[in-house]
């Protein structure tokens, strides 16, 4: 099963993406929870412009990626969980732990280091919140992303299968934590223990600095809790709460694909 998982990657992560992207678009697209400001037409257009941007740099600079590396470092056996004598399914679930712990303190050293964030903050910059943001990086942090996780992988020691469950889950909780949906408040509430949900994330798209700085959890909600930056709800509702940037977000033209990629750099 896990080699053949590993020899359809490409086929599998774009299903995957695929099948999770229109679920949660005709879920939005039904019953949002905040009422659109601008057409999905216009904003999509930039972000998934995005998207198909950074799936073709990391092909053209990292062919291999993170689950290629993971091949190469089980064959030469380099890394800390090649070392000690714990059942397969153990350690599988010893890296997908780390890795989602490592893309948690990635994310703060983004907010923290003021030239990671002008990066990141292209993210933070889309003036709504829907599942298309999911997507929406800037090349240069997707680019920094993938050596930080290759460094972790061989560090690591992750085998290949981890990599590739931890990469699709990622790519979906991202997915479904931006979604403009808000879902009952019972199955809220208990769901946000083990996963971030979409009222859990948008907490971190508010224009207050105190709720930006929060709740940085990706895949699992624990690391926010543990460490001290788990926020429960926005300051004004999730109704009433600003997203975006104030420099950015009130400008329409900053929507556009061009101004997108130039905002580090402004």
């Amino acid at each position: 099963m896990s080699e053949f998982l590993i020899s359809n990657e490409p086929l599998i992560r774009g299903g995957a993406f695929l099948g999770i992207f229109s679920v949660m678009a005709i879920w939005e697209g039904i019953r949002p929870i905040r009422a659109r400001q601008y057409s999905r037409t216009r904003r999509w257009f930039s972000n998934l412009g995005i998207l198909v941007l950074n799936s073709l740099l990391l092909r053209l600079l990292f062919p291999l990626a993170a689950v290629g590396t993971a091949m190469h470092v089980e064959e030469l056996q380099w890394g800390v969980l090649n070392w000690i004598p714990i059942p397969e399914w153990l350690v599988i679930i010893l890296a997908f732990l780390v890795l989602d712990f490592a893309i948690y303190l990635q994310h703060r050293l983004f907010h923290r280091v003021p030239v990671l964030w002008r990066l990141h903050r292209m993210h933070h910059a889309d003036p709504e919140i829907d599942v298309s943001t999911g997507v929406r990086f800037h090349p240069l942090e997707i680019l920094l992303s993938m050596l930080i996780k290759i460094a972790v992988v061989i560090v690591l020691g992750a085998p290949a299968l981890a990599v590739l469950l931890f990469e699709i889950v990622l790519n979906a909780t991202s997915l479904f934590n931006h979604t403009n949906i808000s879902l009952p408040a019972a199955v809220e509430k208990i769901l946000r223990w083990v996963i971030v949900t979409p009222d859990y994330h948008r907490v971190h798209h508010s224009r207050i600095p105190e709720e930006t700085d929060s709740n940085f959890g990706f895949n699992l909600p624990w690391w926010d809790r543990w460490l001290g930056t788990y926020r429960a709800q926005p300051l004004l509702g999730h109704l009433g709460m600003r997203i975006g940037l104030a420099e950015f977000s009130d400008q329409p033209e900053e929507m556009k694909l061009g101004q997108m990629l130039t905002q580090p750099f402004r």
